[in-house]
């Protein structure tokens, strides 16, 4: 059937245009992680695992510590990542992904998949 997609034992999901007046969750999510610099981000943690805010800064090139702030800072209300802090002078402060935020990664092999062939 066109548009189904069952991954190993998750729930089937229909690709549909869904119901009018309720949010598309396409559209949700990329509310969420579809934002510049996020994915890179979202990739960096899946690779690495745990990162501190200056190491994340220095793996994106270009990217303003206010942007960096601001994308981890939603990422963290929209429990994809947790920020851990350290009582320690200087303060050091931990990224990692929830295990909500670890599903993200089909997404990014697929657009990656995609990406190779552009």
């Amino acid at each position: 059937m066109r548009g189904v997609i069952n991954m190993e034992d998750r729930e089937i999901v229909v690709l549909s245009k869904g119901v009018p007046g309720e949010p598309c969750p396409i559209a949700k999510t990329l509310e969420i992680i579809g934002t510049k610099w996020t994915f890179l981000i979202l990739r960096d943690l899946m690779l690495e695992g745990v990162m501190r805010f200056s190491d994340l800064q220095k793996s994106m090139s270009g990217i303003s510590p206010k942007t960096l702030s601001l994308r981890l800072r939603g990422l963290e209300e929209h429990n994809i990542l947790t920020r851990k802090v350290y009582p320690e002078v200087p303060p050091r402060v931990e990224y990692s992904l929830t295990e909500k935020g670890k599903k993200l990664q089909g997404i990014l092999v697929e657009m990656k998949r995609f990406g190779l062939t552009l």
